[in-house]
């Protein structure tokens, strides 16, 4: 492969041996890896303190002995927005200057969403964990890898994070009102720092936009499956408990909670009885505080055995999950639909069949 450089790699310019370097040992790879493509010239474009043009390496090259030229666009981060922005500057660059080429975005890794932004916007895309997509004229290669790199990972952990839930739990209740940084704060019982970053998260994942009435989600649907995906049960001590109440005795002894203290509240299949009937269970399953266990102690006269439970009680560390509780029936209260649809897709697979009925039921927003 030929390095034909307008810039010195060995001088003090932006990102010399980093970024537009592994771009390049990246599309090589993925080149050699197709038959009948060959890679020429590949031109590293830009000069030391310029601003970006749109396109930072041209490459030369033939396919079955017909040449293709990829006009590449490389960033550091490759979120869903910043994939938008890398297609308006590819888009604008080939439409100034006149000339050919297939415009092709490149970035360190690319999720579904930023993939998707690619397609939408018709634009190329290759990502250096090997993810890429590359169609003109007859031509259509696709590639995805399994996995994420660690850095996503933990930017996925730190936006799914208790306090950070909070957040998004006011946004999925409420998917269609756009919300003032400070009025959000106060709701989700935040600081109004937290709001700024996970704003800006949301934001860049295409899944929330920022309108002069405030913060708004546009994408619920794909942030919830994203949440569904790397959700993890509220960490704290679950009491296991028996009961001789079923049924319909047990849903009235339940009306009584209202007159108690503390925070009790029906949890996963047990909430999702009131929202979406779809699987039996046989136990029943709760979030509370330490006095909403207390309540449920004496309301269902509860009692420890030694196997045979059929109460399940969790009481969460962090209580965001109970914030968010509602009525459900009078007396009756139980998590909100998209915690209980958390919790159902973490059941098993009958958990899933049934978030999969109630996200049909309660889950669905307009795109």
């Amino acid at each position: 492969m030929l390095f034909q450089r307008n810039r010195d790699f060995n001088g003090p310019v932006k990102d010399p041996t980093g970024t537009e370097r592994r771009a390049a040992e990246a599309l090589k790879a993925f080149l050699g890896s197709i038959p009948q493509f060959a890679l020429g010239q590949l031109t590293v474009t830009g000069e030391p303190g310029e601003s970006d043009r749109g396109v930072d390496i041209v490459a030369e090259t033939e396919f079955a002995g017909r040449p293709v030229r990829l006009m590449i666009e490389v960033k550091g981060n490759g979120q869903p927005r910043i994939a938008h922005q890398a297609a308006y500057q590819l888009k604008r660059y080939l439409d100034q200057t006149g000339q050919d080429g297939v415009p092709m975005f490149m970035a360190p890794y690319l999720s579904e969403q930023a993939q998707a932004a690619c397609r939408d916007e018709g634009i190329a895309y290759l990502d250096f964990q090997g993810n890429a997509r590359l169609v003109f004229d007859t031509i259509y290669i696709e590639r995805k890898v399994e996995g994420k790199p660690e850095p996503e990972r933990r930017s996925l952990r730190t936006l799914f994070k208790p306090k950070s839930a909070r957040i998004l739990r006011v946004l999925l209740n409420e998917p269609q009102r756009a919300w003032r940084v400070t009025e959000l704060a106060e709701e989700a019982k935040v600081s109004l720092g937290l709001v700024s970053t996970i704003g800006s998260a949301l934001r860049d994942r295409d899944w929330a936009d920022q309108t002069e009435q405030g913060l708004r989600l546009v994408d619920p649907s794909g942030l919830l499956d994203e949440w569904a995906r790397n959700y993890e049960q509220p960490k704290g001590e679950e009491v296991r408990l028996y009961t001789h109440l079923h049924g319909k005795a047990l849903s009235e002894r339940l009306r009584d909670l209202a007159t108690e203290e503390g925070r009790a509240a029906l949890a996963s299949f047990s909430a999702a009885d009131w929202y979406a009937p779809f699987v039996r269970q046989s136990t029943s399953y709760f979030y509370a505080d330490e006095k909403g266990l207390g309540a449920l102690r004496t309301i269902l006269n509860l009692s420890s055995p030694a196997k045979g439970a059929n109460i399940v009680v969790r009481i969460p560390d962090e209580d965001g999950v109970l914030d968010d509780a509602r009525l459900v029936a009078p007396g009756v209260i139980a998590t909100s639909p998209v915690q209980t649809y958390l919790d159902l897709m973490a059941g098993g697979e009958r958990g899933a069949e049934g978030a999969e009925h109630l996200k049909n039921k309660l889950l669905r927003w307009p795109a």
